[in-house]
């Protein structure tokens, strides 16, 4: 029989490969589905490419590829007390309890009534069981491992060489984490001795830009003068024009801490000097010498202040639902995740295939550290907008444009323009707080208990209407640094948001995350009065009124930072990004800003800041009155920006459906044009458009943007919950509408909810209630 089996092998055998150092194998999870060897079906590894296939999808493999020698791996657990083997399936013994309810016949069951409701696989009591065996398929011949001594010598070698490396290969997820835990950060050499000046610069909680730029994000504190300065500019068009490295060079200081990322655990600290990310045991003491205070917030997290202990424990009950007897589900769309920050939990699905697949290349989300839900959100609506070119955008049921109306406050002229969005973010107005009152005597109770160093009151939630949230959405904000064309100079600006579109899904985010004068970052602790049932039709854009006039279509002066030192330009590739026709002044400009690091790069740049402010370097050639026009009136794009893109490669006519779906934005329309391949979007519309109770529908032009306009009523459906004081702690829960019934799911457990706590949540998802 050995003999046989060796022969089957014997075709096969160019087609079996050892892993060698760097090679993935996923023998943890199908790369289809949440199989794992301890399924029932257990998981298949492909012996050529060392992918894990669970039972449903090793067959499309076998006959897509050809490959026909797996290694089926199946893991069963034991029960150490009585000797009797337990499936998987006993791992859904929570819900045991419910299918006795329901079915009589099992009430009398003592084999089920012998199984704990609560089992623990990692106690002392059960142990795991391993089996593994080579499948060559299509006929399903089983080899074994044990037995494969007793192939062909030659046969018997070379297989067991590639098996047993196989089964010691580390797991596929752990080297694609490896920043998670086998690259920490080293301490600086500068962190001891950090000299300080002593200047006098204190750092405001908010509010930072550039000191060199108008950049307001990716921006870093130097620890040794306060200096707050832009980062380096990165590919994807994020980060900023390199100010902090050029203050490095200038003056030789060594550490900055990027502001947004101070906690009472730390903060991102970086070392010019050695290139690197790294830490600072003196991080405190530096931040408070700029009037950063992170001593107080940890004095609180060590308990010496209670009153930020008891809120947490309180809002952890009632979000979980903790005291009630929940009654669990299971089945199709009932089903429950494993905690993969959880060690202890072996229970559930795990998601590591799916977190590997959209965290990949991200450094936050690739890391174990715990993220902000909303901005997980819009990573995976920005994973799919770019994976969706030439195919329906399930992402845009979310979509929706946003009318943002800026008045000139001296002039009194106006400009309207819009912009996409995949979600609503409402403020949150303590000062509307019905219970004002109440939280006035307990902050003076606290402040009284803090100073005398007794035990603080028992906490206050505040709370808010959700009209209150809804009507600080709607009020005027000021523009900063608003430069105003009418006047040609910097004024006094306001704006006001409303809704050019409704989309089918909508995201409303509560702000409940902020800074405190102190530096200290805080979760507001609110409970706002969440509807079920939403209106927001008021809400609709009307642009331009009777009455109103606009803005001349004026860019404001370039002012370049003063230098007074030549600065060094790599002409070469000045000259690669000018042969692409980009004026000659802009390509000069962006190979300054990028460092001199290469065409590539300046080429970003250029289209990361196509339409900003102040680049009028850009648009040289074109006339003042054009120079941000147009579709929505009709107008053919402004010619200069249909030679840069023709100049790329693209077809004159798919340039200028780029350019009208765009409103002439560069950067926008060559990402159009990378979705769009070669065709318009005619789908871009939907029928909800025709049955729309818009008082202005957007233009149903079929290259315009991707919506789906239709009325503004929702009905409320689920919503996600922040359990902690910080983002980057704590614990989310979600609950879920399902016919009819709200259901928890918390982890690996999922039960009909009793209290579902939607005044609480932090993200709330609404569906569009039809016209009848």
């Amino acid at each position: 029989m050995a003999a046989d089996l060796g022969e089957l092998l014997v075709p096969y055998m160019p087609t079996i490969k050892v892993p060698k150092t760097g090679d993935r194998v996923y023998k943890d999870e199908c790369v289809f589905s949440f199989d794992s060897p301890e399924s029932e079906g257990g998981l298949y590894v492909c012996m050529n490419t060392f992918l894990g296939f669970g039972r449903e999808h090793v067959e499309r493999h076998y006959r897509k590829t050809g490959q026909s020698v797996y290694m089926h791996l199946k893991r069963t657990i034991k029960e150490v007390r009585v000797a009797t083997e337990i499936p998987l399936f006993a791992l859904l013994n929570p819900y045991i309890s419910g299918l006795q309810q329901e079915s009589p016949s099992l009430k009398n069951d003592s084999s089920l009534a012998n199984l704990e409701l609560n089992c623990d696989f990692n106690c002392d009591d059960y142990e795991y069981e391993d089996e593994a065996k080579l499948v060559i398929f299509p006929d399903h011949f089983e080899i074994p491992l044990p037995n494969i001594e007793e192939l062909p010598a030659l046969v018997s070698e070379c297989v067991t060489i590639a098996c047993d490396a196989v089964l010691s290969a580390s797991s596929a997820f752990r080297k694609r984490e490896p920043d998670s835990w086998e690259e920490e950060p080293q301490v600086s050499k500068h962190a001891r001795s950090l000299r300080q000046q002593d200047n006098g610069v204190r750092i405001p909680p908010s509010g930072w830009k550039c000191a060199k730029c108008e950049m307001r994000e990716n921006l870093w504190l130097n620890l040794t003068d306060g200096s707050v300065l832009c980062g380096k500019w990165f590919f994807d068009g994020s980060g900023g024009n390199g100010h902090a490295l050029e203050h490095y060079r200038e003056t030789n200081f060594p550490l900055a801490v990027r502001l947004g990322t101070i906690t009472p655990d730390g903060a991102d600290v970086y070392s010019f000097d050695e290139e690197e990310a790294v830490l600072d045991p003196h991080i405190a003491e530096h931040l408070a010498h700029f009037g950063i205070d992170m001593l107080q917030m940890q004095k609180r997290e060590n308990g010496h202040v209670d009153n930020e202990v008891r809120p947490r424990v309180t809002e952890w009950e009632v979000i979980q639902e903790s005291g009630l007897k929940l009654k669990a589900v299971y089945g199709s769309g009932y089903t429950g995740i494993r905690n993969l920050g959880n060690s202890l939990l072996e229970i559930g699905i795990s998601p590591r295939m799916f977190k590997a697949l959209v965290s990949k290349g991200h450094p936050e989300f690739s890391s174990n550290r715990q993220q902000d839900a909303q901005e997980f959100f819009l990573h995976i609506i920005n994973l799919v907008e770019r994976n969706s070119a030439g195919a329906e955008n399930p992402s845009d049921v979310f979509r929706f444009l946003v009318e943002e109306r800026i008045q000139c406050c001296q002039s009194r002229k106006v400009r309207y323009t819009q912009r996409v969005d995949y979600l609503m973010q409402l403020p949150t107005p303590i000062e509307a707080a019905t219970n004002r009152e109440e939280l006035i005597a307990y902050e003076a109770k606290r402040q009284e208990a803090e100073e005398n160093l007794r035990t603080s009151p028992e906490p206050v939630r505040a709370k808010i209407p959700f009209t209150a949230c809804v009507q600080a959405f709607t009020e005027p904000e000021n523009v900063p640094d608003f430069w105003s064309s009418a006047l040609q100079a910097k004024s006094a600006g306001i704006k006001t948001s409303r809704f050019a579109s409704f989309p089918e899904y909508l995201v409303v985010q509560i702000k409940k995350f902020t800074f405190g004068v102190d530096w200290v970052p805080k979760k507001l602790d609110v409970s706002i009065d969440m509807p079920d049932f939403l209106d927001l039709s008021r809400l609709r854009a009307t642009g331009l009124q009777a009455g109103e006039e606009e803005l001349p279509d004026l860019t404001p002066p370039i002012v370049l930072p003063e230098d007074t030192r030549a600065p060094e330009i790599d002409e070469s590739a000045v000259m690669q990004l000018a042969e692409m026709g980009f004026p000659l002044e802009a390509c000069r400009k962006a190979v300054y800003y990028t460092g001199n690091m290469g065409a590539e790069m300046a080429f970003n740049w250029i289209i990361a800041h196509m339409e900003e402010p102040g680049e009028a370097l850009l648009a040289e050639r074109r006339g003042a009155a054009t120079s941000h026009i147009c579709s929505s009136r009709g107008g053919a794009p402004p010619e200069d920006s249909v030679a840069i893109l023709t100049s790329m490669g693209f077809s004159r006519a798919q340039t200028i459906r780029a350019l009208k779906a765009t409103n002439s934005n560069l950067e926008r329309a060559l990402d159009w044009i990378f979705t769009h391949p070669d065709k318009p979007n005619d789908n871009a519309f939907s029928n909800a458009n025709m049955n729309s109770d818009s008082t202005l529908s957007p233009d149903l032009d079929p290259t315009g943007p991707r919506i789906k306009d239709g009325p503004g009523r929702y009905e409320l459906f689920a919503f996600i919950s922040h359990m902690g004081t910080s983002t980057m702690s704590g614990h989310y829960v979600c609950h879920i509408k399902k016919e009819g019934r709200w259901v928890i799911y918390n982890d690996h457990k999922v039960c009909l909810s009793e209290r579902p706590p939607k005044d609480l949540g932090y993200i709330y998802f609404y569906h569009r209630l039809s016209c009848s």
